[in-house]
C-alpha cells in the first residue's frame, strides 16, 4: 500500500477540530515551555547577561527548521506531519526513524517536564513528594487527551494564554522595577547588571557556545504546528500564520523576558534548583509576583506535557498506519482520538513518577540531555527530508505552486546543519549531557533493529 493511499483512505478520520485561535496558541505555547522556565537558570549559568544572545542565534536556526517544515505542511497537512514526509520524499526507514525517534523525543520530554511538576508545588507545599504530584497531573493530562481534539485545543489554547499573559505583564513589570524602581523603594535599578559581574559574556564565547545546548532545548516543541496539520479546519491559512510569527514571539518572550530577568538580578546569583523567574522576583522581595510567577511556570509544565501526549497519540497512529507499529494503534476513538496511543504513550511516562521516587531532584538534567539530542536528530530529519521534497517539486516543475517557501533555500538547509551538528559536538562538553552522545548511536540501532524485525514491509509513496 502506498503513503498516499493511507493518507486518502485514513487521515479523513481525524476530526479537523483545531479552529485558527487554537493552532495560533498551540503554536506560541509549543515555544514557550520549561526550558524557558526552569531549565534557563542553568544556561545563564554557563553564559551570564549574554543569555538573550544566546536565544537570538538558537531563534534564528528554529526558524528555518519551522518554514522548511511549513513548506511541506502548507502543501500536505496530514497528522503525523514530517513523518508522513520522510516516508514519502525520503524512504520507508527514514519515515520510520523520524516517527519512532519523535515519539521518543516527547515521552522523554513529558518525563522531564512532569519531573519539574513537584518542585513547583513544593513550593506551596513543601511536604508533598514530588511524585505525587507527578502521578496526579499525568492522570489529569491524559483525561484530556482521551476526550477529543477539541478539548486538547481548548486546554491548550489557555494554557498558552496564561503563559503569554505572564510573561508580557512580567517584562512589563520587570521594566517599572528597571527604570522606576518598583518594589525597591523607589531606586531605579538601572542597566548596570548587564556588565558589573564579568561583563556581558563573563565566561566569554565559550560559555555562549555552551549555553546553546540548553537553548536548544528550550525549543524543542515548536515543530508540533506540523503535527497539528492534520486537524487543523484551515491549515493553509493558519499554519503559514503560525510559522511567521516564531521570530517575533522569539524575540519578545525569550529575549524579551531573559533580557529583563538578567537587567533586575545579578546573573551569578540565579540559582539552578528551581525557576530563576521564581527566584529572581522572591529575592528583590517581591513574594506575590513570585507566587503568580509559580502558577505560570507549572502552567507551562503541564501545556507541554498536554502538547506531548497529543502529538505522541497522532505520530504512533500514524506509524501504525505505515505499518511501523502495531496495528492497535491505528485505531480511533469516537470522538475521533487516538485512543491506543495516547494510553500506551501516557503509560510510559510513568517512568518520569518512578525515577521522582527515586532520585528526586536530578531527573531534569538528565532527560533534558536525551531530549535534546532527540530533538535535534527530529530537525535535521526535517531539514534534510525538506531537501529531497523540493527536490522533487523541482523535476515535476511544481515548485511554483507552492505557497509557503523556505527563505533562502537550499542555503538555510545547509547553515541550520552545520549549526545542530556544532550543538551536538557541544553536548560532550557539558558533563550532565555528555552521556546522550553514547544513547543516540545506540537508539539508532535499536530503531534500526526494529525496522528490520517489523512485520510488513511498505512502500515508498508515489
Amino acid at each position: 500500500m502506498s503513503t498516499e493511499n493511507i493518507d486518502t483512505e485514513n487521515h479523513n478520520k481525524l476530526h479537523r477540530g483545531l479552529k485558527n485561535r487554537h493552532i495560533q496558541m498551540i503554536a506560541l505555547g509549543g515555544a514557550i515551555g520549561t526550558g524557558l522556565f526552569y531549565g534557563s537558570g542553568t544556561s545563564i549559568k554557563l553564559v551570564g547577561p549574554g543569555i538573550s544572545l544566546s536565544y537570538l542565534i538558537g531563534g534564528v536556526a528554529i526558524f528555518f527548521i519551522m518554514r522548511a517544515l511549513g513548506e511541506m505542511s502548507v502543501e500536505e497537512p496530514v497528522s503525523g506531519s514530517f513523518s508522513h514526509y520522510a516516508y514519502r520524499y525520503w524512504g520507508d526507514f527514514a519515515g520510520f526513524f523520524s516517527g519512532w525517534n519523535y515519539w521518543f523525543c516527547y515521552v522523554v520530554v513529558s518525563m522531564a517536564e512532569l519531573s519539574v511538576v513537584g518542585i513547583y508545588i513544593n513550593y506551596w507545599f513543601p511536604s508533598v513528594p514530588t511524585w505525587v504530584s507527578a502521578l496526579i497531573f499525568l492522570i489529569l493530562i491524559t483525561l484530556v487527551n482521551l476526550i477529543n481534539v477539541k478539548a486538547f485545543g481548548e486546554f491548550e489554547f489557555w494554557f498558552s494564554l496564561i503563559k503569554v499573559v505572564a510573561i508580557i505583564a512580567m517584562i512589563i513589570f520587570g521594566l517599572l522595577i528597571i527604570f522606576f524602581g518598583l518594589g525597591n523603594s523607589g531606586q531605579p535599578i538601572g542597566l548596570s547588571n548587564l556588565w558589573a559581574h564579568g561583563g556581558y559574556l563573563p565566561n566569554g564565547l565559550w560559555g555562549l557556545l555552551l549555553s546553546l545546548v540548553i537553548v536548544m532545548f528550550s525549543f524543542g516543541g515548536v515543530e508540533l504546528i506540523g503535527i497539528t496539520a492534520g486537524e487543523a479546519d484551515h491549515p493553509k491559512k493558519s499554519i503559514p500564520k503560525a510559522i511567521n510569527q516564531v521570530v517575533w514571539r522569539i524575540l519578545l518572550f525569550y529575549v524579551g523576558a531573559l533580557l529583563v530577568l538578567t537587567i533586575i538580578y545579578p546573573w551569578n546569583l540565579v540559582g539552578t534548583t528551581g525557576s530563576p523567574f521564581v527566584e529572581i522576583f522572591s529575592a528583590i522581595g517581591i513574594p506575590a509576583a513570585a507566587g503568580i510567577l509559580n502558577v505560570v511556570v507549572l502552567t507551562a509544565a503541564l501545556s507541554t506535557y498536554n502538547s506531548g501526549l497529543y502529538s505522541n497519540g497522532r505520530m504512533i497512529y500514524n506509524l501504525a498506519l505505515h505499518g511501523s507499529a502495531p496495528k492497535v494503534f491505528a485505531t480511533l476513538s469516537k470522538s475521533g482520538a487516538p485512543f491506543n496511543g495516547v494510553i500506551f504513550s501516557s503509560g510510559l511516562t510513568l517512568i518520569a513518577v518512578i525515577l521522582n521516587f527515586l532520585v528526586p531532584g536530578k531527573v531534569f538534567m538528565y532527560l533534558m540531555s536525551v531530549a535534546t539530542m532527540a530533538a535535534i536528530t527530529n530537525w535535521i530529519m526535517i531539514l534534510i527530508t525538506q531537501l529531497k521534497f523540493r527536490r522533487i517539486k523541482q523535476e515535476a516543475g511544481e515548485v511554483g505552486k507552492l505557497s509557503f517557501k523556505l527563505p533562502l533555500y537550499p542555503i538555510s538547509n545547509y547553515v541550520t546543519l552545520a549549526f545542530l551538528a556544532m550543538v551536538i559536538v557541544l553536548m560532550a562538553y557539558i558533563p550532565d549531557m555528555a552521556y546522550s552522545l553514547y544513547i543516540g548511536p545506540v537508539w539508532i540501532i535499536i530503531l534500526y533493529i526494529g525496522y528490520k524485525l517489523r512485520g510488513t514491509q511498505t512502500q515508498k509513496g508515489d
